[in-house]
């Protein structure tokens, strides 16, 4: 029934995985004594079913039952009932036992149940081969756990449940774990594994799993060493071996499996379901004409990908033979070939900055689903990465506009199942096993058919010599076709033969360029003619901007127009296929056409300084919009009160993330926009936007873009003689190489810009440079200079009232002050850094602050207020995208918790500051997380697995001639493992 008019009953919920609980709906029920709670999780666990009086009795109080047991059991039914209230009818009697049934049809909601059927249905996903559907499921069964099942529960019924629930728990923990190496998380894997054989250290299944995510994290000496470990417990404890299939694992590992490298592969006629299926084809177009043989071809060369190989076909033509249109096509034809996925990139090869393949890797790794976090640094490990990620699926990846078969080689998945398709202007004949292809333009009867699908047939039909006439002057290339006739379309007056007159008359006029160059400027000089005035100048200034594509906001500040006069104006550009609509709000050119405007720009705009002009807005644009992102995430900072100033205006946030958000999806064409502006007049803002966005160096994922930009502008900046741009870009480059542990390099950056500040009267960068080498110094146990330093920049920052920086010189100074036992002194020094950044409101920087607080207080053995420092702070990093800092905090907080005495809380974190900092920390950071991860594995017994990390820490500070090397050279003798 209704709970009254107008009422609807709401749902009884329980929970057993934890503290047992009632609820109706939102509103929680008084669940009583012990035992009371005792006799509600007995019914509830029964799923409906009666139980009689005397297995209950049994249940609470076993075989000591008090004398009258029926009557207090009766007693706390009675009070069961009175706490259902309305809902008391759902506890039956019957048969002289209870059972808790549905009440009015409505089912009761207890947490066991549904994970039951969460964990069915994850089964049914991972048979039926969706197996990233099946870890979702398990992922929502453990979440409904609430700490121990039927916790404070008493009774031997509880006991036994207590004991099944926990195993239960543990099983699916397992089952959701080997998914997790499945879809290539072994490095996120091995910290929640590290925890687990910690706390269950007979659990050979969890060991098996603990080798396999090390061994695919590149840490085969751990993963044997977790063997030996485990060989040794076993025969302590129970003396037995470990079981066949731990040996088994252990003879792959030793004899290097390739096997191992990668999940294993889907049954047959039961595809696998990538971790994240990516789906980055371009649109095909939907005039595609002609090409059949080329279709056919490439598309039975793809289906053989799906054999014991894999295929690679190379497509390679002059520019605007199509090559990419082709590609785009036989790619979205073949992909029922390749269910779990399709990438693509534009490799830029014809541009004269052709794309990194690191940096690709990143992109290729993030897209199929790897964290930030476990995309490691260099080339050749993102590389077998890539391939571990992609081994078992079938992917295709589409390698667009590649330069050489140099480029392309670390981008090949390299395993069946998956295929690559390439596009070049080369032909790659060293390219091992491709399939190669060599496109040609169209034929006449193909371009006319092409010519005829854009303009429309009635036209075409009354004037097909004239048609024709107008294909061969395009020399019969698709982009020079498609360009003709998209001018023809749009232009209703024109007949065809006036289209080819006109034709006639720019190849006369362009006669020195050869045949293929001939055909597409001819074409381009026709299209570029017929635009309006206003769509020709957007059309020039657009094309001198670097970067892969550019926003419509950053396009309004290259042609100085309002947005809507500039997206109505690109949207036309885009009708004549002289410019490409990249997503909404985004626009490209063809490499060719860019080229092409840019001439146009060196020929037609005037006065010259017009063009200098577009640019430096674009440049004014990104650096005031970057100011305004600075600003939000570090207010007080005085480096944008010493900016250049600019001249156009900005973006503006409502908030961080947005800003956030803005820098980090900007951060190819911002960078790009810093390298080009090496003129004398832009070189200075342009440092100064390098300076702003320096996020990026922290976030790992554009840390060598944001490197090489600074790197390339200095060398402009030295060519020019300029000692401010100088001074600046050697700040920035002193921070980006103290973050990957580049410290001697770093110091001389610093030491540079100290020097050139002062030359150049930049107070900017003669303050902060001595705050970094203050940094650095300290880090290099270099204290008495450090404390020099950090004075010299406190001072400085205080005259120049920079407050933030004031704080952040202060926090750095507690640091000298704790690495030469001035304790005390520290906090206060932290605490009143701590005190500016509240005073400003500067979220961001307040974390950097409560991580100095919080290593005085380590320090100081005040760890419960050291760990709640840390754990403020890693929210905020997190939140901010600092995956630097969040690296760090974690091995802090595993340094905490080693000290309060909880090792396997201490290799969780210290396995979660390692897989944050790859990539982006430097040695010295991770020697030190290792060597933190080594005491706190000796701790729980995983002493192989200990002497493994102390000597891969060992070896790396004896290469940096660290002092730190003889505390973990003590750590490996004897006396220490004894």
């Amino acid at each position: 029934m209704d709970d009254g008019p107008g009422q609807v009953r709401e749902r009884l919920r329980f929970t057993v995985l934890g503290p047992v609980r009632a609820w109706r709906g939102a509103t929680p029920l008084a669940a009583g004594s012990p035992q009371q709670r005792a006799l509600l999780a007995a019914l509830l666990l029964r799923g409906g079913r009666t139980a009689t009086a005397p297995e209950l009795v049994d249940a609470l109080w076993g075989d000591e039952p008090p004398h009258a047991a029926l009557a207090a059991l009766r007693t706390y039914a009675s009070r069961l009932r009175k706490a259902l209230g309305t809902d008391a009818e759902a506890l039956v009697s019957e048969s002289g036992g209870y059972a808790l049934r549905s009440v009015d049809g409505l089912p009761l909601d207890l947490d066991h149940d549904t994970a039951e059927q969460y964990a069915a249905e994850a089964e049914k996903a991972k048979a039926a081969g969706d197996r990233t559907r099946a870890r979702e499921l398990l992922d929502a069964a453990l979440d409904l756990w609430d700490g121990e099942p039927l916790a404070s529960v008493p009774g031997p019924y509880a006991e036994n449940q207590r004991t099944r629930l926990q195993e239960w728990r543990l099983s699916l923990t397992e089952v959701r774990l080997d998914l997790d190496l499945e879809a290539g998380c072994h490095a996120e894997a091995v910290s929640e594994l590290t925890a687990l054989t910690a706390a269950h250290p007979l659990r050979e299944r969890l060991r098996e799993l603990l080798m396999l995510a090390l061994y695919r994290s590149g840490r085969q000496a751990e993963a044997l060493a977790v063997y030996a470990d485990t060989r040794r417990l076993l025969a302590d404890e129970l003396g037995v071996d470990p079981c066949a299939s731990l040996s088994e694992l252990h003879q792959r590992i030793l004899r290097a499996d390739t096997e191992l490298d990668a999940p294993p592969a889907a049954d047959s006629g039961s595809p696998e379901a990538t971790f994240v299926r990516p789906r980055q084809l371009p649109a095909t177009v939907a005039d595609f004409t002609g090409r059949a043989a080329f279709v056919t071809e490439l598309s039975d060369q793809l289906a053989t990908a799906e054999g014991s190989v894999m295929a690679v076909s190379a497509v390679a033509g002059i520019g605007g033979v199509g090559k990419t249109t082709l590609a785009v096509h036989v790619a979205h034809a073949a992909r029922e070939h390749f269910p779990d996925g399709q990438l693509y990139v534009d490799l830029q090869g014809a541009g004269h900055s052709p794309a990194e393949p690191e940096a690709v890797l990143g992109a290729f790794l993030r897209a199929l689903g790897a964290a930030d976090s476990a995309i490691p640094d260099g080339l050749e490990e993102r590389a077998a990465l890539y391939r571990s990620t992609l081994a078992g699926r079938r992917v295709l990846a589409l390698l667009d506009n590649a330069r050489d078969a140099a480029q392309v080689r670390p981008l090949l998945p390299g395993t069946a199942g998956c295929a690559a398709l390439i596009t070049s202007r080369s032909r790659m004949i060293d390219l091992a096993s491709a399939h190669l292809v060599d496109l040609d333009v169209m034929s006449p009867e193909e371009a006319l058919t092409l010519f005829t699908r854009i303009v429309g047939e009635e036209r075409v039909t009354s004037e097909r010599q004239a048609a024709m006439a107008v294909v061969g002057a395009c020399g019969f290339l698709p982009l020079a076709i498609r360009i003709a006739a998209s001018r023809l379309a749009a232009r209703r007056t024109w007949t065809v033969s006036t289209l080819a007159s006109k034709l006639a008359d720019e190849r006369r006029r362009l006669d020195e360029l050869r045949a293929g160059d001939l055909a597409v400027k001819a074409t381009f000089e026709l299209g570029y003619k017929q635009l309006e005035p206003a769509q020709a100048r957007a059309f020039r200034l657009l094309g001198l901007a670097d970067g892969p594509d550019i926003s419509l906001t950053a396009a309004a500040a290259v042609l100085n127009l309002p947005p809507d006069d500039t997206e109505e104006l690109l949207e036309s550009l885009v009708d004549t296929s002289l410019l490409e609509s990249a997503a909404p709000g985004r626009y490209r050119y063809h490499d060719l056409v860019r080229l092409y405007a840019r001439a146009c720009a060196e020929r037609d705009e005037h006065p010259p300084s017009d063009r200098h002009a577009a640019l430096s807005r674009l440049l004014d644009f990104y650096l005031v919009t970057a100011s305004r992102m600075y600003a939000l995430e570090r207010p007080g900072d005085r480096l944008i009160a010493h900016m250049e100033p600019t001249d156009y205006p900005g973006l503006e946030f409502q908030d961080r993330a947005s800003a956030l958000e803005w820098l980090f999806s900007e951060a190819g064409c911002v960078l790009a926009c810093a390298r080009q502006s090496t003129s004398p007049s832009t070189l200075r803002r342009a440092a100064d936007l390098l300076l702003l966005t320096k996020d990026l160096a922290e976030s790992g994922a554009d840390a060598l873009q944001y490197e090489q930009a600074n790197t390339a502008l200095l060398t402009a900046a030295r060519e020019l003689g300029d000692e401010h741009a100088q001074a600046r870009i050697h700040t920035a480059l002193a921070y980006v190489r103290t973050l990957s542990g580049r410290l001697e390099d770093a110091d001389e950056n610093a030491k540079s810009a100290m020097l050139l500040g002062l030359a150049a009267g930049d107070a900017f960068s003669s303050s902060y440079a001595p705050n970094d080498r203050g940094i650095i110094a300290n880090a290099q146990r270099r204290h008495k200079d450090a404390e020099a330093y950090l004075l010299q920049a406190l001072a400085a920052f205080r005259d120049d009232g920079n407050r933030q920086s004031e704080a952040s010189a202060l926090c750095n100074l507690s640091r000298v002050h704790l690495d030469t036992g001035r304790v005390d002194h520290a906090i206060r020094l932290a605490e009143e850094g701590i005190a500016i950044y509240h005073d400003l409101g500067a979220r961001r920087r307040l974390a950097n602050g409560m991580y100095a607080l919080a290593l005085a207080y380590t320090q100081a053995g005040r760890l419960p207020e050291a760990a709640e420092q840390l754990m403020s702070a890693l929210g905020i990093f997190r939140d901010s995208r600092q995956r630097f800092w969040e690296g760090m905090t974690n091995y802090r907080l595993a340094e905490v918790d080693l000290a309060a005495g909880r090792p396997t809380a201490a290799a969780n974190r210290a396995e979660q500051a390692l897989t944050a900092l790859r990539g982006i920390g430097g040695e010295p950071w991770r020697a030190s997380a290792l060597t933190t991860l080594g005491c706190a594995l000796h701790q729980i017994g995983h002493s192989g697995r200990a002497r493994v990390c102390w000597q891969e820490a060992l070896t790396i500070f004896e290469r940096l001639g660290s002092a730190e090397s003889a505390a973990v050279r003590s750590l490996l003798t004897p006396a220490t493992v004894a």
